[in-house]
């Protein structure tokens, strides 16, 4: 069956030439077109050519594009969707002033949502995770990585990782699996986190792994969560099983997660806020990807990661928008793509090149989609503007008019 994505304005391939990733000064180059349209074939992109040419094709389906654009379907790589509850008051107190990390140390924040998890049975938290995942679609989203963490025993860990599996099967769009335990040492276990990392490691890994409940394992190493040993237990069990891993780290201290991130081998790097110059250099020398999360340091009046500097060095940039209900309750990628260009140095193509391609490879679908490359699966977004730089400049505003998953029309705005 072949469809014809005619007469846009502008598209924006976001051309790898067969990479698959863009570095440093290559965010910059977006590939942008005029004056062609886009063939699809069953589920793949057949082909780019003039627009003069489509009256010549007997096509089975034209998408008239006329005044929109055309890019990738974007990837938000680094959520936390599937959650209950609400974490208002702790709104409410850090604005009169308390700290993320003085809330957590009380027993607050990460805590209180494992709480309302493990109060919401499996079909309640579908019904609640539904309308956030048709509002990432309506963006232009066609895969979105979610994060387990919130659970923090074996049975909600488990559930959590069955929610996203089970609207993995319900949607068109790729859903990502990632297996965060390693976020918070629950209640229970806050005296003794030898047994805690057992339960992670010996129980919960192999488990996970004989289901098929995760993609990836990723930690959090933070003054107030996790050193490098326990992470190490758990890394060393997951390498054992053949999941890749990923970490977050530098958010609130620097102590050493870049050289561990190194020595590991991570697919990702994830915040960096406050990373020091020394560890800039040797991500940029590295194929890790630094996913930074503009919401958060907005969210939490904190500190932006140094964007420019790592693009700078040549390091590879991604974006997300680290939806959670604590530290970044913002499930905009608009707004993400704007903070970065505003707070963190980065242009409007940087930014793009930052949410499709980029995004891709940190959750490891880069040679699938991420880029609009003869081959590649169709995952497009089309968008009401004939300039591209509007989506960043219309903060907050989204532009996305259709959204397309392997070569399906899964979302028309109203």
């Amino acid at each position: 069956m072949l469809k014809i994505i005619a007469n846009p304005s502008q598209i924006i391939t976001v051309d790898t030439f067969g990479r698959n990733v863009k570095r440093g000064t290559e965010l910059s180059d977006i590939g942008l077109l005029k004056g062609y349209s886009i063939l699809i074939e069953d589920e793949f992109i057949k082909d780019i050519i003039p627009t003069r040419s489509i009256s010549s094709l007997d096509a089975d389906e034209i998408i008239d594009a006329d005044g929109k654009i055309v890019l990738p379907g974007f990837v938000d790589c680094h959520t936390h969707s599937v959650f209950a509850g609400s974490r208002s008051n702790e709104f409410s107190s850090r604005l009169k002033g308390i700290t993320y990390e003085e809330i957590a140390a009380s027993g607050g924040g990460i805590n209180n949502t494992v709480d309302a998890i493990r109060k919401t049975n499996v079909e309640e938290l579908i019904k609640i995770t539904i309308p956030r995942i048709d509002y990432f679609i309506s963006q232009g989203i066609t895969t979105l990585e979610i994060k387990s963490g919130y659970g923090l025993d074996f049975e909600n860990e488990i559930k959590i990782l069955r929610v996203i599996k089970y609207l993995n099967g319900k949607y068109p769009i790729n859903i990502i699996p990632t297996f965060l335990g390693a976020h918070a040492f629950p209640p229970e276990y806050n005296n003794n986190h030898y047994e805690y990392i057992n339960l992670l490691a010996n129980d919960l890994l192999p488990y996970i792994a004989k289901n098929n409940l995760a993609k990836y394992c990723d930690a959090f190493y933070e003054l107030t969560a996790f050193n490098l040993t326990e992470i190490e237990t758990v890394f060393k069990k997951a390498r054992s099983l053949d999941i890749p891993l990923k970490m977050h780290t530098d958010q609130f201290n620097s102590i050493g997660g870049v050289d561990f991130a190194l020595r590991n081998n991570v697919c990702s790097a994830d915040h960096l806020e406050v990373i020091k110059d020394d560890d800039i250099e040797k991500l940029g020398s590295s194929d890790i990807v630094c996913v930074l999360l503009p919401g958060v340091s907005f969210f939490l009046n904190n500190r932006f990661a140094p964007a420019r500097k790592l693009i700078d060095r040549n390091a590879i940039i991604a974006l997300s928008t680290d939806y959670n209900p604590g530290s970044s309750n913002i499930s905009c990628l608009n707004l993400i793509m704007s903070l970065a260009a505003l707070k963190m140095g980065m242009t409007i193509e940087e930014t793009i090149s930052a949410v499709t391609i980029n995004a891709a490879k940190a959750v490891g679908v880069n040679k699938e989609c991420g880029s609009i490359e003869i081959g590649k699966r169709a995952d497009l977004g089309l968008f009401n503007t004939d300039n591209y730089a509007d989506i960043v400049y219309n903060v907050g505003k989204n532009l996305n008019y259709m959204t397309i998953k392997n070569g399906e029309v899964i979302y028309i705005s109203d």
